[in-house]
């Protein structure tokens, strides 16, 4: 991860963190005021899991980013994407078990199953952690994507450790999104002709799926019209920084993504997304809901989103649109969830006080 820039910020700070302190106060906390920017593997569910800190003051709220993919982790790239944040928040990620430095080391086996309920435990593990580390009694917890979907299972799992919930991209029901995604696209492509995505769309049929393959077939079509729809991201936003631009690095980051999304889908339609239903887990939320949805989403599509927020129940609850925005982050995504959790600032402050 990119480090602000300043050599005091390394020397006040822990710049590693590891198993034998994970959970003693950061010294970036000991004194008022100073810069955090730490970078290290911790114990999290019985292996390490790969640990990034980007923070100004250690008074400032916590957030704990869940990184969407699955197996696509942020931090190659954290500082490009939420630097900025670091002036008023401290941005926790990690690499989640079976994505980037913490597949890398911790290589499971080709028969090794990952689940939703493994990942839940060890995101409720990493948000404890920071509270420790950060001396914090709650943390904002933000997801995008299947991000958005761990993070919903994480909230619920233990409510108490958290102030919001800041969800993007929100995946809902798996079923649900697939065929609005399916049908949304298809139609798309009929409108303009496009022979070559009808004839593979049509070659897929409607969802659900048996096909591992089907998913990707749709997610590259889907990314196809987006694109007509959308802003762009700024170049350069997912280059690899310092650190993650090694050709090891690179291959852990592939095979990751690889594990992953298989265990994602499933061979045969049976994998952890297709059971994805987030109203199993209720719709009480014991903490405000923040929801922040792309308008030319075809992945996550906003009517199956917005239904789904609209059945919730929360301190406060806020849905807001985002304009020339898909399902992939670009300045207009980044800059809503910034003003979101800014709204979210001054009760997470007041959450953290004795």
């Amino acid at each position: 991860m990119r480090v602000l820039g300043f050599a005091a910020a390394l020397l006040l700070s822990c710049g590693v963190v590891g198993e034998a302190h994970a959970t003693e106060l950061s010294p970036g906390c000991r004194t008022r005021g100073q810069p955090i920017n730490e970078s290290g593997f911790i114990n999290i569910g019985g292996i390490k899991q790969w640990v990034t800190v980007e923070g100004h003051d250690c008074a400032n709220p916590v957030v704990l980013i869940v990184h969407g993919g699955p197996g696509n982790p942020n931090t190659p790239f954290a500082h490009a994407l939420f630097g900025e944040w670091a002036k008023d928040f401290t941005v926790v990620q990690w690499d989640q078990r079976g994505s980037g430095k913490t597949y890398g080391a911790n290589k499971p086996a080709e028969d090794e199953a990952l689940t939703l309920q493994r990942l839940t435990a060890d995101g409720v593990e990493m948000a404890r952690y920071a509270t420790h580390r950060f001396g914090k009694r709650k943390v904002i917890i933000m997801g995008g994507s299947w991000g958005s979907a761990l993070a919903v299972n994480i909230a619920m799992a233990e409510p108490d450790l958290f102030s919001a919930y800041v969800g993007t991209a929100q995946l809902v029901n798996y079923q649900l999104d697939m065929a609005a995604s399916y049908a949304k696209t298809l139609g798309l492509a009929r409108a303009a002709g496009d022979t070559e995505s009808i004839g593979k769309l049509e070659g897929l049929g409607a969802p659900p799926w048996t096909n591992p393959r089907a998913f990707g077939i749709l997610r590259r079509i889907t990314r196809k019209y987006e694109a007509l729809a959308t802003d762009a991201p700024p170049k350069g936003w997912f280059t690899f920084g310092p650190g993650y631009d090694t050709p090891a690095y690179e291959t852990d980051y592939t095979a990751g993504e690889d594990y992953s999304f298989l265990n994602f889908v499933g061979l045969a339609g049976d994998g952890m997304g297709p059971k994805i239903d987030l109203r199993r887990l209720g719709t009480a939320f014991a903490m405000p809901v923040y929801m922040l949805q792309g308008e030319a989403d075809l992945v996550t599509p906003p009517e199956v989103s917005k239904a789904y927020f609209d059945d919730l129940t929360a301190p406060k609850k806020v849905f807001l649109p985002l304009a020339r925005t898909g399902h992939d982050p670009n300045q207009t995504m980044i800059d809503a969830q910034l003003a979101a959790l800014e709204q979210v600032r001054g009760e997470a402050m007041a959450k953290d006080r004795p």
